[in-house]
């Protein structure tokens, strides 16, 4: 692991001497140049000072990645697009500063452990595991505003910025709060580390966890198979030598992300490394660009092409088949594989009809992107009491038909994206277990969009691995 030099950048552009390495790489690039770009989904902060004096703070701050972490998930990536990996990214919506404990992250990085061990089996490759985890602080929204019982205030727009609760107060954007989510981001960081690397990891360990899934499930007997096959695997490496204090068995390799919102705190993250002279946001390994911002002259596009990070760029029905070309060739103009990841959000009911001609743009350019499916933005509803929830039924119509479209136009399937949790609640209908309206207030605990909880992921990634075995052998039987 390289280390990332500590060179800070003021909340106005200004750099220490040992930056100036990284000047210039980027033509007409600095940290601070997306300032001079129109932005949308800005926070207005009423305080300009306390928003300076917190930006030049957290430019002192350690980095919370290492730009050489960024550049081995930038390789995994670019595997991906060439079908030799499958991405999972998944976490919560948006993080809550109230779920800052130990028990909430064990339970969520535990859930994505164990959905990666079954995607493997199925997609018959490396997973590789991103969490929208340590850093998913802010939150685009639709509207600047929300009403309630005819009191309108300014809308939550994430911890990091402003406060859930319905008052006038709470919804003031708080400089401070970037302090708060950068040491929660660390907290968050240190912990995941330790899980990946300290033994919590272990495949056999993963696979028991597997099991006891499978025997509780009202689906037992169609995922046991699958459960079975695993067994055998594991049994046949450890007779083989690769034995539970084997590193790859013991250990994994597990990567952050959020996405790259709130520009001043990400700014005020980006770091020259010591060792290419390039410059890396900090603030996670992999950052994204919304369905909101991806505007090829905004100041989202225009922070993110200067940095070296992996970057995702959200993908929807409003997404004009022209802008796809502009932004891979402003963000990736030499077409570095894994540079790109280009993240589709189109609904069940909108996959079929926009994501064809979007990848085949792409796939009359030749450029290397990775592909990942988000099954969840674009199948969000909203039921008669006003509570927003998602149909497993739906999710899983929507990465199927994703797989129908690669299928059918050619081009690698890349992944998956999900929100969810590792807590039982009750925030989507559906599943094994059958969750309806009726169940949702039992356990519905999210400040933003519905998420899938532990039972309900883990059987998507089951069901997900017999549909990529199953297009596996068909893609044999054809072959011969």
């Amino acid at each position: 692991m390289d280390n990332t030099e500590n060179t800070r950048t003021s909340s106005r552009g200004a750099t220490s001497q040992s930056a100036e390495a990284g000047v210039g790489k980027v033509k007409n690039w600095s940290a601070s140049s997306w300032r001079n770009f129109p932005i949308k989904q800005a926070p207005e902060y009423p305080d300009q000072a306390a928003l300076t004096a917190m930006e030049e703070s957290l430019s002192h701050y350690p980095p919370l990645v290492f730009a050489g972490e960024s550049r081995t998930l930038k390789q995994r990536l670019a595997l991906a697009a060439e079908g030799k990996a499958f991405v999972l990214q998944g976490g919560a919506c948006a993080e809550s500063f109230s779920e800052f404990n130990a028990v909430i992250v064990r339970d969520t990085f535990r859930i994505l452990l164990q959905m990666a061990a079954v995607l493997a089996f199925g997609a018959k490759v490396p997973v590789v595991k991103v969490g929208r985890m340590a850093g998913q602080y802010a939150k685009p929204r639709s509207s600047p505003t929300e009403t309630k019982n005819g009191v309108e205030l300014p809308v939550y727009r994430g911890d990091i910025i402003n406060g859930p609760e319905f008052t006038p107060e709470a919804r003031i954007p708080d400089p401070k709060r970037m302090e708060t989510g950068y040491f929660q981001s660390a907290g968050v960081q240190n912990l995941l580390r330790a899980f990946a690397s300290g033994g919590y990891a272990n495949l056999h360990e993963v696979h028991r966890w597997n099991l006891s899934f499978v025997e509780r499930s009202p689906l037992a007997d169609r995922y046991r198979s699958l459960a079975e096959k695993i067994d055998e695997t594991l049994a046949f490496m450890e007779a083989c030598g690769l034995t539970a204090d084997t590193p790859q068995i013991r250990e994994t390799e597990f990567y952050t992300s959020h996405e790259a919102l709130l520009l001043p705190y990400e700014q005020a993250l980006t770091r020259v490394d010591s060792t290419t002279g390039d410059w890396y946001d900090c603030s996670a390994h992999f950052v994204w660009i919304g369905d909101r911002t991806r505007q090829p002259d905004g100041a989202h596009v225009e922070f993110l092409r200067g940095v070296k990070n992996p970057i995702g760029i959200k993908v929807g029905p409003t997404t004009a088949v022209e802008d796809i070309e502009k932004l891979l060739d402003i963000l990736n103009p030499a077409d570095e594989a894994g540079r790109i990841t280009l993240i589709s959000r189109m609904g069940a009911e909108g996959v079929k009809r926009y994501l064809p001609a979007l990848l085949g743009k792409v796939l009359k350019t030749g450029r290397t992107v990775t592909w990942l499916c988000d099954p969840m933005h674009g199948n969000t509803i909203t039921t008669a009491n006003k509570i927003k929830t998602r149909s497993f039924d739906s999710i899983l119509a929507e990465v199927k038909g994703f797989f129908d479209v690669f299928a059918a136009e050619g081009g690698q399937i890349g992944g998956v994206h999900f929100e969810m949790t590792g807590q039982n609640v009750t925030e989507c209908v559906g599943g094994a277990h059958h969750l309806t309206e009726s169940d949702l207030a039992a356990r519905y605990e999210t400040f933003c969009d519905p998420r899938l909880n532990a039972e309900q992921s883990l059987e998507m990634a089951f069901l997900l691995a017999e549909e990529l075995q199953n297009r596996h052998k068909t893609r044999i039987q054809s072959a011969a």
